[in-house]
């Protein structure tokens, strides 16, 4: 049995599957229809005579970019939380030596985990912008296909780098649960970088507004930067997060 397979089955005998995919879809269905009923929703909390708020008309655009402000939050969680169980095999000594000791390169195990825990968290946001894609449609207008798919596309970039990143935090400390959090407090303090000049066009944080900047008109050309140093640090810290890894002792 090849390491990819052994992953896979793991992923889904374990059912971390399910978590993954279902907070994606969950939103990809709720954000849309969150958008189209705000006024509605709004009123029926019970609003003050004094005071009206009036909502705009929502488009769209608006739809898709409920669901990703709510995919790179809580879905992002998931899945740093999934990769990590994945990558933090130096979490205990006796798992460590297990697997350590049953493979013929330490990068043959890294990367076999690493790549299936980016391809579940593509494969499970790409459903959810399926959800929000046809959510949107129907309740908000009709939307570009070609715009939605390379919004979609620049999105699961981000995601796969930001597995990368789990791998790398795992190579600097064992356990679960250090490991997602300085993976999320990488990813997100990496926009406070963005404040200094023009820094934010060329960080991969850049690619969370392709789906709502592409559908509102906006260049793809534009992403085209951040989306090559997306995939050169993703490279990057993979490459790191083995040579880390084969230096550390269990």
């Amino acid at each position: 049995m090849t390491l990819w397979r052994l992953e896979w089955l793991r992923l889904l005998r374990t059912r971390r599957w399910i978590a993954l995919a279902g907070v994606f879809v969950f939103f990809g269905f709720i954000g849309p229809a969150t958008v189209r009923y705000a006024q509605q929703i709004f009123e029926s909390l019970g609003s003050s005579d004094e005071v009206s708020v009036m909502f705009p008309d929502p488009i769209p655009a608006d739809g898709v970019a409920s669901y990703v402000a709510n995919a790179m939050q809580v879905g992002l969680v998931v899945l740093a939380v999934v990769a990590a169980g994945a990558l933090c095999f130096d979490g205990d000594a006796a798992y460590s030596v297990f697997f350590r000791t049953r493979v013929s390169s330490l990068s043959r195990l890294v990367v076999a985990r690493f790549g299936v825990s980016a391809i579940a968290g593509v494969l499970a946001f790409a459903a959810g912008s399926m959800a929000a894609w046809y959510e949107s449609a129907v309740l908000l207008g009709s939307v570009p296909a070609r715009e939605m798919l390379l919004g979609t596309f620049l999105c699961s970039l981000y995601l796969v780098f930001a597995v990368a990143v789990v791998a790398f935090a795992s190579s600097i400390v064992r356990s679960k649960l250090n490991t997602v959090m300085l993976s999320l407090a990488i990813v997100i303090l990496m926009p406070i970088l963005g404040l200094i000049g023009r820094l934010a066009q060329w960080l991969p944080s850049r690619l969370v507004s392709a789906p709502e900047m592409l559908l509102s008109g906006e260049a793809v050309g534009d992403y085209l930067r951040p989306a090559a140093v997306t995939v050169v640090f993703s490279a990057m810290l993979v490459r790191l997060a083995i040579a880390m890894s084969s230096r550390r002792e269990i």
